[in-house]
């Protein structure tokens, strides 16, 4: 069967892109923001340092959009404080990150660049992320770890990959501190896949690797918490499978995974979140409402949904935490 040959793309250097976004867009983590006035950002706040005071797991699962309403910093911090102790995203965050680290931008214009077909076609993006992931394969290391090693040691290869910008580098950081940043994605559905240097045989164990370390997480979530930012459907389907997986384990043991928190943070406002309505609700076939708010809390957990921009959101509960420390 015929198929397109990625050899034959003009892949063009970063330098000679346009850029949305960079590092000056990234919070200071004493910047002033807007406040936000969802009372439940102080109770998910509260259940947070609860969860930590008792030794219990705070699982961060997010959109690439977090990271570039420019939160960056707060993650960082939450991080190096021991609040939070697995994060998990998907690979267009792990490229955004990559990309501020090494060259202080990201964010490409798509309806621009699309156009012509240059979108997605970048030389250091798809060279670098891809040698990462193929030499991780290698090392039988997930693809969350390949990358935080690549940005925090400059990769090892024949030729160290300058990141002036580490700083702000969350994979970095996470590799730095032995947190686990887990990667959950499908092939095609990021810019590095067409890149000729892309291995998707690396790519698909490196995610199934995350995928597995991120059930783990999971299965240790009695009496932790579970928050779901800015993913509409990776998100959740990861953690319901994972979640699925941890209490089959658990039941066989006689074990439970049933008393814990969940929040989910979104644009979308749900004004009746803990239920579930009709079919005929359009809000009834949204996953992060029905499986994190709804499903799989109904037998002894309880759930939280903050609506707002993430550029608010996210700082206010920042700020609440560490409020809340001693």
């Amino acid at each position: 069967m015929t198929r397109l040959n990625r050899n034959h793309l003009t892949i063009l250097p970063l330098s000679e892109r346009r850029h949305k976004m960079s590092v000056v867009d990234v919070y200071a983590l004493d910047a002033k923001t807007p406040p936000n006035e969802n009372e439940h950002l102080r109770v998910v706040a509260e259940r947070i340092a609860q969860a930590r005071r008792r030794g219990k797991p705070v699982i961060w699962m997010m959109g690439a959009h977090v990271m570039r309403r420019g939160n960056s910093r707060f993650i960082i911090d939450l991080m190096e404080r021991g609040i939070l102790t697995h994060l998990a995203t998907n690979g267009a965050c792990a490229i955004h990150d990559f990309e501020l680290a090494h060259i202080g931008a990201t964010l490409e214009d798509v309806e621009d660049y699309i156009k012509d077909g240059k979108f997605g076609n970048w030389e250091e993006t798809g060279r670098y992320l891809n040698a990462a992931i193929t030499q991780g394969y290698r090392d039988k290391i997930g693809f969350g770890e390949a990358v935080g090693r690549l940005i925090e040691t400059g990769g090892g290869y024949q030729l160290p990959i300058p990141f002036p910008h580490r700083d702000i580098s969350m994979f970095a950081a996470a590799y730095r501190l032995g947190i686990p940043f887990t990667v959950h994605k499908g092939i095609g559905y990021d810019i590095t896949e067409q890149h000729p240097s892309a291995d998707y045989a690396a790519i698909g164990w490196t995610t199934g690797e995350d995928f597995l370390r991120f059930a783990y997480s999971i299965s240790q979530l009695e009496g932790g918490v579970f928050l779901n930012l800015g993913s509409a459907v990776m998100g959740p389907e990861v953690y319901l499978k994972s979640l699925s997986m941890a209490r089959n384990i658990a039941a066989q043991r006689g074990e439970e995974i049933r008393h814990f928190t969940t929040a989910n943070f979104d644009l979308i406002n749900f004004p009746n979140f803990q239920e579930e309505g009709q079919p005929t609700d359009a809000h009834y076939y949204h996953r992060p409402k029905k499986t994190i708010l709804i499903r799989t809390v109904k037998d002894g957990g309880e759930s939280y949904h903050i609506s707002g921009d993430f550029s608010v959101t996210v700082p206010q509960l920042y700020r609440l935490i560490i409020a809340t420390l001693p």
